[in-house]
Order: C-alpha cells, then structure tokens, then sequence
C-alpha cells in the first residue's frame, strides 16, 4: 500500500504542477504537442483537438511537450505549427506566466490542503512569541544567564548565519540540529542583552537543546473562511525553512538533512499511518516545496526559465543555444550528483542509524 500512496503522491504533485503549464500554455496560444501523465513507455493515449492525452508506464510525474521547445520539436517534428504558436516566439511576459504557471498551481494545491486540514480539525495553534517561559536548572541557557520573560530578537551562528526571530516556533525552525556556540539578542524588561550560549545534546530527543522553555501557542477556532488565512500562515512557516534551508546548502551547511526518494517513501509510510490528514499534509509540504525548489535560477528548472526569458526580452536577443545546452548540461550534472547523493544518505541512515 505505501508504494502506492508513494506513487500517487509523486503524481499528484507534478501532474498539478505540468498542468498549470497546459493551462496558461493554451490560453496564451502556445500549441502543446502532448500532456502524459507518468514517463517512459505509452500505455493510452486520446487524442484532443490538438493535444495528445497521454498514460505511460511508470506513474511517476508527466510532462507538456509544447511547440517552440527542443524536446517538443524533436518529438514532433512532422507536426507544423504558425510560427506565432510557438514558445519562443510569444512576449516575454507570455512565456514568464507560462513558466511561473506550474510552481502557482503547486502552491495553491498546498494552500487548498493546508487549509482543508486546519478547517477538518477545527482549531489552529497560533505561534507564541519568543519569549522564555522556564530556564531548565544546569542547562547551558542558566550558565549563559538566560531568565524568564527573556524574548529573544535575533540569533547569530558560529557561522556568521542569522536570523531575526517573531515567535518561539522561528527559533526552534532557526536552531534545528546546531551544536555550535550562538549568540543570542534578547529583549529584558526593555534592555538589549547579549549572550552566548553553546546547545548540549539530549540523548533522549536526540537533538541539539540549550534548555530553555517557551509557550506551544494559542489555539483559535476555525471556520471555512478563516482556514485559508491559517493555510497561509501555514505556508509562511514552511516557506521560511525552506528557504533557510537553501541559504544553508548554499553556504555548505545542512547536507546531512536532505532526503532523496528514499526519506520521501518513509515519510510517506509514516504519515499514511498516522491517517489520512497527516498523509495529505505531507503532500501539502512536498508540494510546497517542489514549487520553491523550481524557483531556482537554474536554466533546467522554470525559474532559470525565468531569468532567460527576461534577459532576452532587456537584450531583445535570443540566448545562444549552445550556451545554454552547456549550462544545462552542468545543472543536469549537479542535480543528479544531488540525487544521489541525498539518496545514499538516506540508505546510510537506515544502515547505521
């Protein structure tokens, strides 16, 4: 059963996110060869006015192959389209909301989800603010001189990495897994102080703690109006780590924490257990973040596309192609180095952990 919850939710998200390219491709008149659901071998196929419909073998993603692109062409090159349907000959701002059409559609999925789940629960935890409830007697946050009603403003890292802190929940996101010594800036009874604190494993939890305790939040009743508000803020807090994330992986940091397929079917497993709420916020997140991740100016993913278009829309030049296929060439390269290593590092922890 979790193969199957596992395909079907690699499916979900990146067919949601292909068709928001058809979509915005087919209102700007963009011709689109084809639209499949999963890869590799062809298993049905329907054919539309124009477009091909299409079911292949392996159920995981799909893809629009469109008129003006180097894989569509090549696909299709029997197909004659007017030069005016094609990709590259539309506006820049047509060719932008196309690109930017799949990542809006992998965020309103995650929206719409986020929303569901808070709404069918009935009430949303509100984060507190970063304020310390309780300092835990011979914690490093009593020797660095941490008291009740500190509320902390902003937290440096050994490594220069900062982060201004609203809410307790910021700060427990900011500090996930860090062991070096940090400098806190708190806010006491009006007065900015300084202090310097060095977190201390928790065998127990098994994670990083510099002992201090905060409020889990207030909890506030939803209704159908109010749960798209909360789905929001939902995704803020999500979007947030995420993004830290990406800063860390660019400055060498948080490698160990990223997970491939592997992590993704066990969290999978682990989330369909604990019931179909759980299991489709987990869809909700991966969503999100295939959404941020595609944001990236990498010429492979639509936010390169971005970029390209728009450098070509200021220039009013075309990008030069075997330019471009190089660059392409080095992403493809650093994005499976990537997957494999996220994937052995997800078999390592299940070998040695």
């Amino acid at each position: 059963m979790t193969i199957l919850l596992f395909l079907l939710l690699l499916s979900v998200i990146i067919t949601i996110h292909e068709a928001g390219h058809l979509i915005a491709a087919k209102l700007l008149g963009v011709y689109c060869y084809e639209f499949s659901f999963g890869m590799g071998p062809l298993i049905w196929k329907k054919k539309g006015k124009e477009t091909q419909y299409s079911i292949r073998a392996i159920p995981m993603g799909g893809y629009v192959s469109m008129a003006g692109e180097p894989d569509g062409d090549a696909l299709y090159p029997d197909v004659e389209v007017p030069e005016e349907r094609r990709l590259i000959n539309k506006k820049t701002w047509q060719k932008i909301v196309i690109m930017l059409a799949g990542v809006t559609m992998n965020f309103l999925l995650a929206w719409s989800i986020f929303s569901m789940v808070i709404l069918s629960s009935g009430t949303f935890m509100v984060p507190a603010k970063a304020e310390v409830i309780s300092v835990n007697p011979g914690s490093p946050a009593e020797t660095a001189g941490f008291e009740p009603g500190d509320v902390v403003k902003k937290i440096i890292k050994a490594d220069g990495s900062s982060a201004d802190i609203d809410t307790f929940l910021d700060m427990q996101i900011f500090n996930a897994d860090n062991s070096e010594e940090e400098t806190y800036i708190v806010d006491r009874n009006g007065e900015e102080i300084t202090l310097k604190v060095t977190p201390q494993y928790d065998k127990e939890l098994e994670t990083y703690l510099i002992g201090i305790t905060g409020s889990s939040g207030t909890p506030v009743p939803v209704n159908a109006l109010s749960c798209w508000k909360y789905g929001a803020q939902e995704m803020v807090m999500i979007t947030k780590t995420m993004l830290r994330t990406i800063k860390g992986l660019f400055a060498g940091r948080g490698l160990n924490q990223l997970s491939g397929p592997v992590g993704i079917y066990q969290a999978t497993e682990t989330y369909a257990a604990m019931g179909f709420a759980s299991y489709m916020l987990l869809v909700g997140q991966l969503s999100l973040n295939v959404g941020i991740f595609n944001l990236l100016p990498l010429p492979i993913l639509d936010g390169g596309q971005v970029v390209i278009a728009l450098c070509e829309g200021i220039t009013r030049r075309k990008f030069n192609e075997k330019v471009k296929t190089a660059i392409m060439a080095v992403c493809w390269v650093l994005i499976i180095g990537l997957m494999v290593f996220v994937t052995w590092n997800d078999i390592s922890k299940l070998l040695f952990h």
